[in-house]
């Protein structure tokens, strides 16, 4: 149920992101990726470890340096943040001993984080985003 929970949910936001026309905006994606990449903070927070805090913080910290990255630079890197993510979910109990992760967040996060990736990279894939900013030589990565 949590993997057809992410699977539903990435492509509620993800339509309503482009139905509604928050993906004009090319923060979008990257403002996404940082609040995912919160959640286990959250979690750590949740189960009470400071140490554990600190942890998923650091690893919070680079997925959001690549949201950063790829607005200011192509949007693809967001798509692979995302992809990253969603393997990282897949792992994190063996890497990070965070007890406020609830059981079945990983499986949640990893099919919502993968579909929002595929769906993005469709996306750019199909011109319908800028993949990289406008400064750079070309519109469409």
């Amino acid at each position: 149920m949590p993997f057809a929970t992410g699977i539903v949910l990435a492509m509620v936001s993800g339509l309503t992101g482009r139905l509604a026309g928050f993906d004009r905006d090319r923060a979008f994606y990257p403002t996404l990726v940082i609040v995912i990449a919160s959640y286990y903070v959250l979690f750590a927070a949740m189960g009470g470890s400071a140490h554990v805090v600190l942890i998923e913080s650091i690893v919070m910290t680079v997925f959001a340096c690549i949201a950063i990255v790829g607005f200011r630079s192509s949007l693809w890197l967001v798509a692979a943040a995302l992809a990253g993510h969603g393997a990282f979910d897949l792992v994190h109990d063996r890497l990070v001993s965070n007890p406020g992760v609830p059981s079945w967040w990983p499986s949640f996060c990893f099919a919502f984080d993968v579909l929002l990736a595929v769906f993005l990279s469709w996306l750019l894939r199909r011109g319908a985003l800028r993949a990289r900013g406008a400064g750079s030589a070309s519109a469409v990565g």
